[in-house]
């Protein structure tokens, strides 16, 4: 299954903009999961990349993105900590409730596992938790800086060299570890829990695996990674863990569409293409420019019904192209507009797919005066859709 890399932001725990990467599958998909990156790592390491699209090409959406001071994302790293990481991964499930669907897995790797296990239980939604190579307490990351440790204490902060990059480390954040209970958390989880996690693993030793293992209730399951080494920096290894975390997970998901289809990215067009899917009936593997999506006709005109039939596709783009040039007319004037939408419906009576004539509803709020709403209901008529419709087209056709 194909799909898309959407570049997303939201506010973090303390209010800095965070960098996530959305990984949407071409079609509906089965369940949204939130992944969580390890320690001073950021969302497009190797481990996080190939799990989320792997999970994605099984028609998972996994929201990836960088902690508060890491990658893209803004603020400061020396002020973060295990419980901000904590309340980011809080903060990224309210961002997928609020613009998607809450996540019903919630993915951690290393301490970012950890960090899952911990955040799991402040998100009612989540149906289950994977951790990858984590550690049964949050003050395991305290042995990658103990050289550093008295130092940290004696001046309150020092800058520590981790995975060959130099990050300033305060006393705050060792208190903060020591104030964790992550086993606990995996006691009182209440949700089904998968442990990955590599037997010869040198920075996470396979203890804390079993420590976690220990702790949980069941249903709780351990894979064994086999070679891997921590970071997963086998691409191979990666997309095994997103292999079995995509089958564990589906045992506690809605079961999937048992005939999925997949969308065919098609050679770049600049306007509209489609070709057909030889399995299905009528339905279409279709793109504009090259976004990629299922045509298809209605199940009662004999088709499956994956996707919106074509003329309905003509009379949201209608809509669609009203309701921007309303907005950007809207702004360049700098009139307030609070909602905006746009309804386009065939007339009473009309053939289904002859249709002649199309009824436009525009529904407009904002602290704008009846002159106001007046030009912008004919703006609305001046989209490029709508005189394409309206003036009519010459289209040329030929056979190759």
């Amino acid at each position: 299954m194909t799909g898309e890399t959407r570049k997303a932001e939201f506010n973090g725990s303390t209010g800095e903009k965070l960098a996530a990467a959305l990984e949407l599958p071409a079609g509906p998909p089965r369940a949204y999961a939130l992944f969580a990156h390890c320690f001073t790592c950021s969302k497009d390491i190797k481990a996080a990349r190939e799990i989320a699209r792997a999970l994605r090409a099984q028609g998972f959406a996994v929201l990836r993105f960088d902690f508060t001071g890491l990658g893209g994302s803004e603020g400061e790293f020396a002020n973060t900590n295990f419980t901000s990481n904590v309340e980011d991964l809080v903060a990224a499930a309210d961002f997928l409730r609020r613009e998607f669907e809450a996540p019903s897995l919630v993915i951690g790797h290393s301490l970012g596992g950890a960090a899952a296990i911990v955040a799991a239980t402040q998100i009612p939604e989540t149906k289950g938790v994977a951790i990858i190579g984590a550690p049964a307490e949050a003050d395991h990351v305290a042995l990658q800086i103990r050289d550093s440790e008295s130092e940290i204490r004696d001046k309150g902060a020092a800058i520590v060299n981790l995975a060959n990059r130099p990050f300033e480390i305060k006393a705050q954040f060792l208190d903060d570890l020591k104030n964790q209970t992550v086993t606990e958390c995996a006691s009182s989880l209440k949700k089904p829990l998968l442990i990955l996690h590599a037997p010869l693993d040198e920075t996470v030793g396979i203890d804390n695996a079993t420590k976690i293992f220990v702790a949980a209730k069941h249903p709780k399951s351990f894979v064994s990674l086999d070679t891997a080494d921590h970071l997963l920096s086998d691409t191979e290894d990666a997309r095994y863990a997103a292999s079995v975390i995509a089958a564990w997970g589906a045992r506690y998901l809605p079961a999937a569409p048992d005939d999925p289809v997949e969308t065919k990215r098609l050679d770049p067009v600049d306007g509209g293409a489609a070709e057909i899917i030889p399995e299905k009936r009528f339905a279409v593997s279709a793109s504009a420019d090259d976004y990629p999506m299922i045509i298809d006709a209605d199940k009662e005109e004999g088709g499956d019904g994956l996707g919106p039939n074509p003329t309905r596709l003509v009379e949201a783009a209608l809509a669609a192209c009203s309701a921007m040039t309303i907005r950007m007319y809207a702004r360049r004037k700098k009139w307030s507009i609070d909602a905006l939408k746009v309804v386009v419906t065939r007339a009473e009576d009309e053939d289904s797919h002859l249709s002649r004539v199309l009824e436009k509803t525009l529904t407009v709020t904002g602290d704008l005066d009846q002159t106001q709403l007046a030009r912008l209901h004919e703006i609305a008529g001046k989209c490029p859709v709508h005189r394409m419709l309206a003036e009519g087209v010459e289209i040329r056709s030929k056979m190759v």
